[in-house]
């Protein structure tokens, strides 16, 4: 199969799909890569370690959507690409759909076959190409938290881990899942004071018992929402909806009544946030302050250590884009029941529940297109 890795044009990304060494494991496999020019360069991957690969550079977006019968990507196609994706053609990445109707209806007008990162599933049933991004997500949402929360960048002046004599701060975590559990490891590794809220008790035990009580556990309610975030200096959203759009836990009033110069940082905004108050910032403008509340709601957070998270996607994506690859989308779909987890538009049809839910339209077993 002929595979293209075009540059990422969202504004703020430095990431690419795959690296020289995943794409050498595809060149070794018997398959063609297209690699648009530069689009490794801004992580250290120039041209040459590409070819060395066994890789085609081409110079422009066309040539990759137009030479190549699989696209594998980082973000979702922005709308400069909406119109080189083709017929019966492979779009393997992150979409977000529910958040992002202008490009489902893009997908579905060209006929292509769109498989989400974010919907990958393994025999654990857990997100095997999201649970990377998320691990990073969530070890970043304390370091940038600790760092708004000091003065000079509108915080409340408190150091996460206090010292001696005085308190160390009070951290709340949205959710237990990779990106809430990653947090918690770092916020109580910094000294903070941890509670993670979720509503899976299994969740909640296993934390408990792995940190030793150093991590408070609460059940995730509304009432018990509330009451954390009130006291909190800094939250952090970390709720997965799998492929739908996140709930929205924190109301506006609830924001008011936080502490002055607390912090939220949305890891969930990729999914529309969970605040009412989010709205999507970028690594250049990461912040603003409602109601005397900093927000950090970066919609690409593992972007800013682009390098590493690099290297983790391709380590997650690459057995499914050999796999893809190799059967062709229709024989992996029905062998694989992981990728057909991933499956959200397929030939012009909605083949993923809470997408065609969220976006009102028709939804179609995948199974009736094999």
């Amino acid at each position: 199969m002929i595979i293209g890795i075009p540059k990422e044009i969202k504004f703020d990304e430095s990431r690419v799909g795959m690296t020289p060494a995943g794409v050498y494991e595809l060149f070794r496999s018997g398959h063609q890569i297209i690699v648009e020019n530069n689009a490794g360069l801004s992580v250290g991957y120039d041209n040459q370690s590409y070819i060395d690969a066994g890789a085609t550079i081409v110079s422009d977006l066309a040539d990759v959507y137009q030479q190549s019968q699989m696209i594998v990507k980082v973000n979702p196609p922005d709308p400069r690409e909406y119109q080189y994706i083709k017929e019966k053609q492979i779009i393997f990445s992150s979409l977000h759909l529910c958040i992002n109707p202008e490009l489902a209806q893009a997908l579905l007008e060209s006929d292509c076959i769109a498989i989400a990162y974010e919907t990958v599933t393994n025999d654990a049933n857990q997100l095997p190409l999201l649970s990377p991004m998320s691990e990073v997500a969530g070890k970043l949402s304390v370091q940038a938290g600790a760092v708004i929360l000091q003065k000079e960048n509108g915080g409340a002046g408190i150091l996460l881990g206090g010292v001696p004599g005085v308190k160390a701060a009070n951290v709340v975590i949205i959710g237990g899942g990779v990106a809430g559990l990653n947090a918690a490891r770092v916020a109580s590794g910094m000294g903070a004071d941890v509670t993670i809220l979720d509503r899976n008790i299994d969740i909640l035990k296993k934390i408990d018992n792995d940190f030793q009580g150093r991590i408070k556990t609460v059940y995730s309610n509304q009432l018990n929402i509330e009451k954390a975030v009130r006291g909190a200096h800094l939250v952090i959203c970390a709720v997965l909806n799998r492929g739908a759009a996140a709930p929205k836990l924190l109301s506006r009033s609830l924001i008011r009544e936080m502490k002055n110069g607390s912090v939220i940082v949305d890891i969930t905004i990729d999914q529309g946030g969970s605040c009412e108050t989010s709205m999507p910032t970028t690594l250049q403008k990461p912040t603003y302050e409602i109601d005397g509340v900093i927000h950090y709601c970066v919609t690409n957070m593992p972007g800013a250590v682009a390098k590493t998270s690099t290297l983790a996607l391709t380590n997650a994506t690459l057995p499914f884009v050999t796999e893809i690859a190799s059967k062709g989308w229709k024989n992996a779909v029905i062998t694989n029941k992981h990728i057909m987890n991933g499956l959200h538009i397929c030939l012009g049809n909605v083949t993923y529940e809470a997408v065609a839910r969220d976006l009102g339209y028709h939804y179609v077993d995948p199974k009736s297109l094999l």
